[in-house]
């Protein structure tokens, strides 16, 4: 290589990549500067780097990857959903789910159930004209809200245990109803309790302004509470904020993936969870292990597209169907939980109007009476907990605690191997609980119901016949 060249490297015009990647080859600076060779890009070729999936590499475009297991994903399952039709045919009827949605063509116990629930919200209102007239004292007032929310709690309880007629479809309808009545209710005396001490908690789930030159009647009012009690949020505040108009384009849109999606949820429990329930004999309580394990992993796949197919129907479309037909403006429905590196941080994110609810009106509260961060985490983790296992439980006539214990095996993961799986192993450990975790032990609950009713049951018996 002759002296110019070095210097022909450190002028070439190719790219300001090869000027970075040449190496300069020792002779003196003082040779007289040459052209640069016509393939200098050839001379310099090599530089210090990492390979693309090491851990040091900056690479983090994986998109090609990520098509590549959606592609297999579809062959995969496509083969399995070949077999499933042509072992079982054509399964899915929507007249079923329809003729069980009815329950009886002359009464309706679901509904006049639901219809029941307004007592409760009209008598909140009214506890609190009264406790803003000044008529009953703050003591009184509280006790009986709280007494109000307490049979508001029972209420629905003995009408589904104790009610042959209701199905257990209405019975989910009905419960779910009013346990968001119930939060919301207790969001509603609460808030308004602060309204009249004249300050609103500073915590970040309440950015509201008080406007003092409004009286607090003129909030109580039903057009008020009933706004609130359809919005899609459990937290209430004066003047929620709001959006200008009502866009029919985003009504139709959300209202097409309700139906397609409610279709599609038809489908998998029809065509694809219904004849694993059919080739059970036992209930899981009475199976020995290895069938137990065996029926479970058959059921992993259907229930994991199921609950992601439900959770975009209910937080993206049902909730901006709302919030878009009511124009209301805070649409925070749920948080990137699939990129969720820890346990808590998925909970968080899961659900972010019961999120703000929990840390508004349970964890704020708590640490206001000198409970530590982490006993006031646990607090309400397990009153999470316990109500999951109530609103799906109760309906089913059925309390074993699967959903409750397994949640408390999630927190014990999160605490003693959070640690030790983060990042990336993070992340993968978040899908693996959500998996195995309490999804797959409601799904347990749904499969012995279904064999307690039927257990000897017609090859073309369906899941929702035996859900009426």
């Amino acid at each position: 290589m002759s002296a110019a060249e070095p210097e022909a490297c450190a002028l070439s015009s190719s790219s300001l990549d090869v000027e970075e990647k040449c190496q300069y080859y020792g002779n003196s600076s003082s040779d007289p500067p040459t052209e640069p060779h016509p393939d200098m890009d050839m001379f310099c070729c090599h530089s210090v780097q990492d390979s693309l999936l090491s851990s040091d590499s900056r690479f983090t475009n994986y998109r090609g990857i990520l098509n590549w297991i959606i592609i297999l994903l579809i062959l995969t399952h496509a083969h399995l959903f070949l077999d499933n039709f042509i072992q079982h045919g054509f399964l899915i009827d929507l007249r079923k789910v329809l003729e069980h949605l009815m329950e009886d063509h002359y009464n309706w116990p679901s509904v006049n159930l639901i219809l029941a629930a307004n007592m409760f919200a009209i008598a909140a209102l009214l506890l609190e004209r009264c406790l803003d007239k000044g008529t009953l004292s703050p003591s009184a007032g509280h006790c009986l809200h709280l007494g109000n929310l307490g049979l508001l709690t029972l209420f629905p309880a003995v009408i589904i245990l104790y009610d042959t007629s209701i199905s257990t479809g209405g019975a989910y309808f009905s419960l779910w109803t009013y346990t968001v009545l119930g939060l919301k209710l207790y969001s509603y005396q609460e808030t308004n309790s602060w309204y009249r001490q004249g300050s609103v908690p500073s915590s970040g789930t309440d950015k509201c302004v008080l406007h003092e030159t409004k009286k607090h009647i003129e909030h109580l009012t039903i057009k008020d509470l009933y706004y609130f009690l359809l919005a899609p949020t459990l937290c209430y505040q004066r003047n929620f904020p709001f959006t200008p108009r009502v866009r029919i384009n985003v009504l139709c849109k959300t209202l097409i993936e309700m139906v397609v999606l409610t279709q599609i949820i038809v489908g998998v429990v029809q065509q694809w969870i219904e004849p694993i329930f059919q080739r059970s004999e036992n209930s899981f309580s009475n199976m020995d292990i290895t069938t137990r394990v065996e029926h479970l992993m058959e059921l992993v796949a259907p229930n994991h597209f199921l609950w992601l197919m439900f959770s975009f129907l209910f937080s993206h479309s049902y909730l901006n169907f709302c919030a878009e037909l009511l124009c209301f403006g805070d649409r925070h429905f749920y948080g990137d939980w699939w990129n969720a590196k820890t346990l808590k941080c998925f909970w968080g994110n899961w659900n972010i109007p019961l999120h703000k609810w929990r840390y508004r009106h349970l964890y704020t509260p708590l640490l206001k009476k000198r409970v530590s961060q982490k006993q006031a985490d646990l607090l309400v983790f397990l009153m999470s907990a316990a109500l999951c296992e109530y609103v799906i439980a109760l309906p089913l006539h059925s309390c074993r605690l699967w959903i409750f214990f397994m949640m408390i095996f999630e927190l014990l993961v999160d605490v003693y191997l959070g640690d030790y799986f983060k990042g990336n192993y993070g992340n993968g450990l978040v899908w693996l609980c959500f998996l195995l975790g309490p999804p797959l032990a409601m799904m347990t609950y749904f499969h012995d119901h279904y064999m307690s009713h039927h257990g000897q049951h017609p090859p073309g018996l369906s899941v929702s016949e035996c859900l009426s």
